[in-house]
């Protein structure tokens, strides 16, 4: 079942892979998005309606594990104060095969 997240705090990116790496997995393929550093942004404020936010991210990350092969996928994304260089969304897949995987983490994000 997928894994969807909505948090101010950050994420482990290694956890999260690892909870990612089981059963008959051959390849992981994920994205990091980050605030990025440059011009005059100082912070991002990011706010989202609970369960609607939930809900959407779940249908889309369904989407993906009904077109592509998965064992599994992750969605993390991040509400609140972020500043430059902080992580803003992580998302993963899953699959015996590469080319899902790869597939659908474009698709995810």
């Amino acid at each position: 079942m997928p894994r969807i997240i909505v948090q101010q705090k950050d994420f482990d990116t290694g956890a999260e892979l690892a909870r990612l790496n089981a059963g008959d997995v051959g390849g992981i393929s994920s994205f990091i998005g980050v605030v990025r550093g440059e011009g005059k942004i100082t912070a991002l404020h990011l706010e989202h309606y609970p369960a609607m936010t939930e809900r959407a991210l779940m249908k889309i990350a369904d989407e993906a594990m009904a077109r592509w092969p998965l064992s599994d996928c992750t969605i993390i994304h991040r509400v609140g104060t972020l500043h430059p260089g902080d992580n803003i969304v992580f998302v993963a897949a899953a699959s015996a095969h590469r080319d899902a995987a790869l597939r659908a983490t474009a698709f995810l994000i």
